[in-house]
């Protein structure tokens, strides 16, 4: 059987790329007293309008500061989900990318749902137009459709079950004992894992993470020679070279809580740079070192950081909340549709809680 090819970055008729249209709306740092003072600005105003701030690991340190500091989250999308959706607040502010926001919408239909910049997308969501989507799980009637949280609401429409990285491992292992075949998209590389470690009948869309993608078998090795008593902590969407030579496979929040406990002092991190953040503050004595993704530009060395998460700052959380701009909006019929899609998820979880909160896959071991 064929499978669907789409190759990334993707390109405007002008020859830009998504990605360098990205790095362009990237807020320009700020100093010690604007960040003191839109920080400020922003912690008043989400409490005027009684509005929490949900944010990712991956989005800027000031963000994710300010969301713990105000009564929001930092987390993983799974987490960032059922907390948006469980939190009494009436307004939502998403800082992450554009699914993110629309999960919000579609699990709180009557919650304002706000993002500091729609702009922000994801490369995967790009990588699975909901049309050719469609047309693929058309193709195969036979089969559960099993898609990633990083795609859009129409996209999520068409699933029998959505899933993070937190819980594919264990929701697809679920279906194969239950003897269902799997459609599954759109990262290729997450597919590819879950299949190795499951063992289930799998059909994949060929989708890839510019950012974990970008991650260096070789240039990985290279490093772990030079620090041979490190860790190496891997996000599945990274490469199979990638994967091979980790300690631990998981989530972000897998990731932080495999350096949290254990017992050693340095580690290679293969994922987001934006997660450091947060390690540090909760691991302050321990080294951690980006893994190496060499880029194709080869400007740098480790360089992993996601360009629509960079587009998330303090300036557009405070004019979010001042103008109303940025709202998540997901026509209702395609909402009712998904919703049926992430619930089954977020109940799966709630009921396999101690699961998942172990590392996906311990070398040596297995699936945990």
């Amino acid at each position: 059987m064929s499978q669907v090819l789409y190759d990334f970055t993707r390109q405007d008729a002008s020859g830009g790329s998504c990605t360098a249209h990205a790095w362009a709306k990237v807020p320009e740092p700020l100093s010690p007293t604007e960040r003191a003072d839109w920080k400020a600005r922003a912690a008043a105003l989400l409490k005027k309008h009684g509005a929490v701030l949900v944010a990712h690991y991956y989005v800027d340190g000031d963000l994710q500061d300010l969301a713990l500091e105000t009564g929001g989250i930092v987390a993983d999308s799974l987490e960032m989900a059922r907390f948006g959706r469980d939190h009494a607040a009436k307004t939502l502010v998403v800082a992450g990318v554009r699914f993110m926001g629309e999960s919000a919408k579609i699990l709180s239909p009557d919650k304002r749902v706000l993002m500091p910049d729609l702009d922000a997308t994801c490369s995967l969501d790009l990588g699975c137009p909901p049309d050719q989507f469609a047309a693929f799980c058309d193709a195969h009637p036979d089969r559960t459709v099993v898609v990633y949280a990083n795609t859009s609401a129409a996209v999520k429409a068409r699933a029998d079950w959505m899933v993070t990285s937190s819980c594919a491992l264990q929701i697809v292992n679920h279906l194969k004992q239950r003897g269902e075949k799997i459609l599954w998209a759109p990262d290729r590389h997450l597919g590819r894992y879950i299949q190795e470690q499951t063992g289930a009948d799998m059909l994949a869309w060929q989708g890839e993470c510019i950012v974990h993608d970008e991650f260096k078998g070789l240039e990985l090795e290279l490093l772990r020679r030079e620090h041979p008593d490190a860790k190496v902590l891997v996000h599945p969407e990274s490469p199979q070279s990638v994967v091979a030579q980790a300690d631990v496979v998981g989530s972000t929040t897998q990731i932080l809580n495999a350096v949290l406990k254990s017992d050693a002092k340095t580690f290679i991190i293969a994922t987001d740079n934006g997660l450091m953040h947060r390690m540090r503050q909760l691991a302050p004595g321990k080294t951690l070192l980006e893994a190496p993704t060499a880029g194709r530009s080869a400007t740098c060395k480790s360089c992993a950081h996601c360009p629509w998460m960079a587009m998330n700052g303090l300036r557009g959380v405070v004019h979010a909340l001042e103008s109303g701009d940025g709202e998540i909006h997901v026509e209702e019929g395609i909402r009712a549709k998904a919703l049926g899609c992430i619930e089954r998820m977020l109940d799966f979880t709630a009921k396999n809680a101690a699961a998942l909160a172990q590392p996906a896959f311990v070398k040596h071991i297995g699936p945990a």
